[in-house]
């Protein structure tokens, strides 16, 4: 398992009876995480005195319910990147702090390059790797269907100071922005993706993780630099092993280009014990 344990303004306190108890900045938060199976919880007085907790409804969705007041959103830090915590309806504050891990290797990667560096960010949510590629000295385009989160991502760029970073963000349908580029004839040394189990576009295309994610990779070798650098496919999507997605860039880029795969899970430890809580997989192919 990867785990992200670097942080200092996030801490997974403890984990039990399908919830999560965590620390961002100086709130505590309790949401609903379907890997915590087990009933034993501990630092009790921390999960009676959580600032907020997130009630999931049967119908869909759910609420959240405040003991204390929270600000309509606040910074942490991780290293030297700076995001806005924003507690959303459907349960997320906007960060995925076990993708921290990403963050690190994308910066290693990225600087060992030493040239330029040409990143491609598809589905990129609120930016945590475009962020990360941007503070490491690369050119970035961020693509995401979502105007709210490509607001939410210039946001974050803006308090780590890469206000003036070379970032491009494009509110668009992924593999549609893919597909121009191909005719464009434009070429990414870098292609990060964060995919949803099931989506739809800005124009209500239709997204499932399974069906689509063979043929958009297909896609997106088709716009790599002949010198590629990295490639990286998170998931959260249950009932797909990462060996699946370690298999389909092995078959498309490591058969191409070379280089190694590396697959496994994303996880957080727990500070009440130190077991660690899974948060989905990556997949990254890279350059030897």
């Amino acid at each position: 398992m990867l785990l992200s344990d670097n942080w200092t303004d996030y801490t997974l306190i403890d984990a039990s009876d399908g919830e999560k108890l965590e620390k961002w900045g100086d709130y505590y938060l309790v949401r609903p995480d379907p890997q915590a199976i087990w009933s034993k919880r501990s630092e009790k007085t921390l999960w009676n005195k959580a600032h907020a907790r997130y009630n999931r409804s049967k119908a869909g969705g759910g609420w959240w319910d405040y003991n204390q007041k929270l600000p309509d959103s606040w910074q942490i830090k991780y290293r030297d990147l700076t995001f806005n915590v924003k507690p959303m309806g459907f349960k997320h504050t906007g960060i995925f702090p076990e993708q921290a891990a990403n963050w690190d290797f994308i910066i290693e990667k990225i600087t060992q390059a030493n040239r330029p560096v040409k990143v491609l960010n598809l589905f990129a949510y609120t930016g945590g790797a475009t962020v990360a590629s941007a503070f490491a000295g690369a050119s970035v385009v961020h693509v995401d269907a979502a105007k709210g989160m490509v607001a939410w991502a210039k946001e974050n760029a803006a308090s780590s100071g890469l206000s003036d970073a070379p970032i491009r963000y494009i509110v668009d349908d992924c593999v549609k922005f893919v597909e121009r580029e191909k005719r464009r004839g434009n070429k990414y040394d870098v292609i990060l993706m964060d995919p949803p189990t099931y989506g739809r576009g800005p124009k209500g295309e239709l997204w499932r993780f399974e069906d689509e994610l063979f043929g958009l990779v297909t896609k997106c070798v088709e716009i790599l630099s002949d010198n590629p650098v990295l490639f990286i496919v998170n998931s959260y999507t249950t009932g797909i092993s990462h060996t699946v997605v370690s298999n389909v860039l092995s078959y498309l880029i490591k058969d191409k280009f070379g280089g190694e795969i590396q697959s496994d899970e994303l996880g957080l430890k727990m500070t009440s014990n130190g077991l660690a809580l899974p948060c989905g997989y990556t997949t990254r192919w890279f350059e030897k």
